[in-house]
């Protein structure tokens, strides 16, 4: 089983989640069938496209939530269709220790993604973090266990 994880932006610019899908899905192609299995923290933006991108490869995905409350206090209200979809389609959903979402349970539930896969695909315009646990972070932890990681920005994209 080949086992991805994913990091990236939340808030994409409009039309940048249309080039992002676009790109998952071709770099997620040679891996494509039942053997595909994402990680994800399932938060709006680049987490929501990969779990999609997966299940259009033939795949499956695990959700790794930061913590108890993330739904109630993280997940805007535009996206609780789509997040409660995607939850329900994971094939399994494990929540951090955290009681309350912010920084360090979002920093944990992305390192804890980064000890169940194999590879990170990166949704990242390659600017460091503005906070910790943001995308550059993850990208940085990855390095350090020394897991490949695939930086995927398009051509075109840009954040919110």
């Amino acid at each position: 089983m080949t086992r991805i994880g994913v990091t990236g932006h939340v808030m994409l610019a409009d039309g940048t989640a249309e080039l992002v899908y676009a790109r998952l899905t071709e770099e997620l192609r040679p891996y494509a069938g039942p053997e595909l299995h994402g990680i994800t923290c399932l938060a709006d933006g680049a987490d929501q496209l990969f779990a999609r991108a997966v299940l259009a490869c033939g795949g499956s995905y695990e959700a790794v939530i930061p913590a108890l409350d993330y739904r109630q206090r993280a997940v805007r209200e535009h996206n609780l269709r789509d997040f409660d979809e995607l939850l329900r389609g994971a094939t399994s959903v494990s929540y951090m220790p955290f009681p309350c979402s912010g920084r360090e349970a979002y920093l944990a539930a992305s390192l804890e993604m980064l000890r169940r896969c194999e590879r990170l695909f990166a949704i990242w315009d390659g600017h460091p973090s503005a906070d910790v646990g943001d995308t550059a972070d993850v990208v940085r932890a990855a390095h350090e266990h020394q897991l490949p990681v695939t930086v995927l920005w398009p051509s075109g994209a840009q954040r919110q």
